[in-house]
């Protein structure tokens, strides 16, 4: 009989021994009854600040007592039998190799599925690949020297490339979850991201997992082109007949478009041709910098000091502002860096990122407020979908400008910002080197610039009174996510408008962050394969 015991708590330094010892404990039964012992999940509860964090493990174990084990739903239940993800082989060859544009997590996790399946996709990249993209950043972050093609945002790995690598989830998905998890493990990324709570990879790690998934999807059977971008689509009474590809033609029925948010030349191509596109809602604001000991602090108390288990994070909320917009904390990355961030000329915006060690000494995260249609310029003509890069450009524009057009970020104290007063100057100790004072307020819708001045001091209450003194801001944070849907069928994950055009990952409009994003991605290439294998 195998058994999932739920709430099994135990020490930080716990051995395999001890999870055995305390599922035999709930039990009631000698640990010799137990084997094939599997944790599923791990989470850290600290809520108590008198005794030192712990662990909180789920587990699932085969269970040979002579007896009947006492079952209580929720905390020991007996398992189902866990089934294995259907394989889908190819049954006839594809009449034209399907293109998947784009080597973000959609793109990569969609272009990996229909290679194993037997049907050879062209996966095709405007940016380079990780190892040529790396000094690309690095150099725009040292020198200010923008590749409009490849850079922070464009290239093998997307965005996230240059992020934490959370793989935060809300799926209920959890067997798709895994196997895409189970993925990055094999393609080296820490096997504790199968267990924990709140799993990352780090950039460091993620420029080692990319490449390693890249040579999955050749192996199996798949193309990848880099330096390669879209130039157009072909379509014929709605159907789809091939892609303009660096200005060569490909003939394809299927095209899965992973092209992620940043894609804006993309987006104005596909509404040029009529492929059906409606504005949506998204978040701008700020990004907030605290010391990761105040942090570590706030959440441990006095166990920060001596408990192993690294930089702690944090996500805070605050709601009831004018119009009833809320704030929201969002990207948290602990002991990490503040990014700046371009794909175009003289626009600028930023992020933040950490290493797997999440080891340096400040903490960082956006402070953004949802932004509609109300606050979009009205966009005459054919474009009206697309408002909201309009409206993200107009503020791009004014942070490079603040910035001093050099691609260094504007940043100032947190007390200045909720006062409105000039900036005098910043910390010279910070993680962001390329930034200068500047006065954020003109940087930011006037409706986001209340709401944060009437929200951060009370979400920063919640971190155990961190105070405005301690905190240095940077503006503008404009790429939470897609300011464009690309229009899709539920059912077929279609383009609505275009027969063979499957819009994934956030650049569709419904995805967010790199679990959903590399999900919609394998889940859309299931259900070409499902009609066409």
């Amino acid at each position: 009989m195998r058994l999932r015991v739920n709430q099994i708590i135990l020490k930080l330094e716990y051995t395999p021994e001890d999870v055995v010892q305390a599922i035999a404990r709930r039990l009631a039964t000698p640990a010799e009854n137990l084997c094939n012992v599997e944790v599923l999940r791990r989470s850290v509860d600290a809520r108590k600040k008198d005794r030192p964090p712990l662990y909180v493990l789920s587990a699932d174990v085969d269970y040979a007592g002579e007896t009947h084990p006492a079952l209580s739903p929720g905390q020991i239940d007996v398992v189902e039998v866990r089934q294995p993800r259907p394989a889908i082989t190819a049954s006839r060859p594809a009449r034209e190799r399907p293109i998947i544009v784009g080597a973000g997590p959609a793109g990569l996790m969609a272009a990996l599925t229909l290679a194993e399946a037997g049907y050879r996709p062209l996966l095709v990249e405007r940016g380079a690949s990780t190892q040529e993209r790396t000094p690309q950043v690095e150099t725009f972050w040292r020198h200010a020297l923008l590749d409009s093609e490849s850079n922070v945002l464009f290239g093998e790995g997307g965005a996230g490339l240059f992020s934490d690598g959370k793989l935060t989830a809300r799926s209920k998905d959890r067997a798709s979850i895994r196997h895409f998890f189970q993925i990055l493990v094999d393609c080296g990324a820490s096997p504790d991201i199968l267990i924990d709570a709140e799993p990352h990879i780090g950039s460091d790690v993620l420029g080692t997992v990319i490449p390693a998934l890249r040579q999955r999807v050749i192996d199996a059977g798949g193309d990848v082109a880099f330096n390669t971008r879209l130039d157009d689509l072909l379509i014929e009474d709605g159907t789809l007949r091939g892609a303009v590809v660096s200005g060569t033609e490909h003939r394809t029925d299927a095209c899965f478009l992973a092209t992620g948010h940043s894609a804006r030349d993309v987006y104005r191509m596909l509404a040029d041709i009529d492929v059906p596109l409606e504005a949506k809602p998204f978040a701008v604001g700020v990004r907030l910098e605290l010391p990761q000991r105040r942090i570590d602090w706030s959440q441990y108390g006095r166990w920060s000091l001596e408990s192993p288990l690294g930089s702690a994070s944090f996500r805070v909320t605050w709601k009831g502002g004018p119009d009833n917009r809320g704030c929201y904390s969002f990207c948290m990355c602990p002991g990490g860096l503040v990014m700046a961030c371009a794909s175009s000329e003289g626009m600028l915006t930023t992020n933040g990122m950490s290493f797997s060690g999440r080891a340096k000494p400040f903490g960082n995260a956006g402070f953004i407020v949802p932004v509609g249609q109300n606050d979009f310029p009205q966009i005459d003509g054919r474009h009206p979908a697309l408002g909201g890069i309009a409206f993200q450009e107009t503020f791009e524009k004014a942070t490079f400008e603040a910035g001093g057009s050099d691609y260094s970020l504007p940043a100032q104290r947190l007390a200045e910002f909720l006062e409105g007063t000039d900036p005098t100057d910043i910390p010279a100790e910070r993680s962001c080197t390329r930034a200068v004072p500047a006065n954020l307020e003109p940087l930011l819708p006037p409706v986001v610039v209340e709401v944060l001045r009437r929200a951060i001091p009370r979400m920063l209450r919640e971190l155990n009174g961190v105070k405005p003194e301690e905190v240095l801001v940077y503006a503008a944070e404009t790429r939470s996510s897609s300011p464009v849907r690309i229009i899709r069928d539920p059912s077929t994950w279609e383009s609505v408008g275009v027969r063979g055009l499957f819009p994934l990952g956030e650049g569709s409009g419904y995805t967010g962050g790199i679990v959903s994003s590399a999900l919609d991605g394998m889940n859309a290439a299931m259900r070409w394969l499902a009609v066409n294998g």
